[in-house]
C-alpha cells in the first residue's frame, strides 16, 4: 500500500495510505487526540436531485458556502482529512480553487456526489482524481445498472453509498459479486428525510429489517463493506463482529475523532444530525472548533 502521510496526534500516531485505509497506533490504553482526524464540510445547499429523503434538505434555490475566505482553512493540519458534501458539491463554483488550497496544506480530500452527477460530470471527476485534487469518491446510489458499476469500478478509491431503509434487496442482488465497495449509511431522521419517514414508514422499515436480519450474508459478497455511526447503531453491527475485531476496526463515536462543519450556515457541530442548538458559529480554528465539540462529552 503507498503510505500517504503519517503524523502524531496526542498519544497515537496515524498512517494513511492511498487506498483509503488508516492505522492507529499507540502505546496508550487508548487513543486520545489533541485535533480531528477528519471534517465532514458541507460546502453547499444547492442540489438539482429533489432526493425525497434529503437530511441536508438541499434544493435548486439552494446557496454555495463562502469556501475560500473561511479563516479555519489555514490551519488544518497535514494529512487531516475533510469529506467534502452539499447539496451538490461538483457545482460549487469554487470548487477547485478551494481543493489546489486543501492540496497546498497536504490535507487528504474525499468528497461524495450522487451518481447521476457523477454519470454527468465525468469529465470534473476525472480531473479531480487524476491532479489527486481528491483521493476517495464516494457516489450515492439512484439506480444499479450496468453502466453505473462499470464507472465505478474504473475509479479503485470509489465508494458506492447507500442508505439503511432506502436500499432495496434488488440493488444488493445487483451488486453483489461486483468486486465493490460499499458504505452503509444510517436513516437520518431531518428535514425531508423526517417527512418522507413520516409518509413512508412502513415501506422504509420493512427495507430496515431485511438488511439488518440479511447483513451478515451481504457483507460477504463485497470487497468491503463500512458504516457510518448511525448506520452502526441502527443494524447493531457489533454483533456481527467479535470483541477484539471491533476493538481494532471502530473508529469512535462522533466527535471523538471528527466534527461536522456546515459552510453554508457557517455553523460547526458534533454531526450533520445534531440538534439545532448544539450548532456553532464558525471559530478561525479547527483545533478550537474541535475542543469544543469534545467538551460536550
Amino acid at each position: 500500500m503507498d503510505l500517504l502521510g503519517i503524523y502524531k496526534n496526542g498519544n497515537f500516531i496515524t498512517k494513511i495510505f492511498a487506498n483509503g485505509s488508516k492505522i492507529r497506533e499507540t502505546e496508550g490504553d487508548e487513543f486520545i487526540p489533541d485535533f480531528a482526524e477528519n471534517m465532514d464540510i458541507k460546502i453547499s445547499n444547492y442540489c438539482d436531485m429533489g432526493c425525497k429523503f434529503c437530511h441536508e434538505g438541499s434544493t435548486k434555490n439552494g446557496k454555495h458556502g463562502d469556501i475560500l475566505n473561511q479563516k479555519f482553512i489555514e490551519t488544518l493540519h497535514p494529512y487531516q482529512e475533510v469529506a467534502l458534501g452539499g447539496g451538490d458539491a461538483t457545482s460549487h463554483p469554487d470548487l477547485i480553487p478551494f481543493l489546489h488550497r486543501l492540496k497546498d496544506r497536504k490535507v487528504i480530500v474525499n468528497m461524495t456526489v450522487n451518481q447521476k452527477h457523477f454519470e454527468q460530470k465525468q469529465e470534473l471527476i476525472k480531473k479531480l482524481v487524476d491532479e489527486k485534487l481528491i483521493y476517495g469518491l464516494g457516489v450515492s446510489l439512484v439506480n444499479p445498472t450496468d453502466e453505473f458499476i462499470s464507472l465505478i469500478k474504473q475509479y479503485p478509491n470509489a465508494v458506492i453509498h447507500v442508505i439503511n431503509g432506502i436500499l432495496k434487496p434488488s440493488d444488493v442482488e445487483v451488486l453483489s459479486e461486483k468486486n465493490l465497495k460499499m458504505l452503509i449509511l444510517g436513516y437520518k431522521e431531518l428535514r425531508r428525510g423526517g417527512d418522507y419517514l413520516y409518509k413512508e414508514f412502513e415501506s422504509i422499515t420493512i427495507k430496515q429489517i431485511w438488511l439488518k436480519e440479511n447483513l451478515g450474508n451481504i457483507i460477504e459478497h463485497f470487497k468491503v463493506v463500512s458504516f457510518d455511526n448511525l448506520a452502526i447503531e441502527q443494524l447493531e453491527v457489533h454483533r456481527l463482529m467479535s470483541q477484539e475485531e471491533w476493538d481494532e476496526f471502530y473508529m469512535g463515536d462522533d466527535g471523538s475523532t471528527t466534527y461536522y462543519i456546515d459552510m453554508v450556515e457557517q455553523k460547526f457541530a458534533r454531526s450533520s444530525t445534531a440538534d439545532f442548538d448544539k450548532r456553532y458559529d464558525l471559530l478561525d480554528s479547527v483545533d478550537e472548533m474541535f475542543k469544543k465539540i469534545v467538551s460536550e462529552q
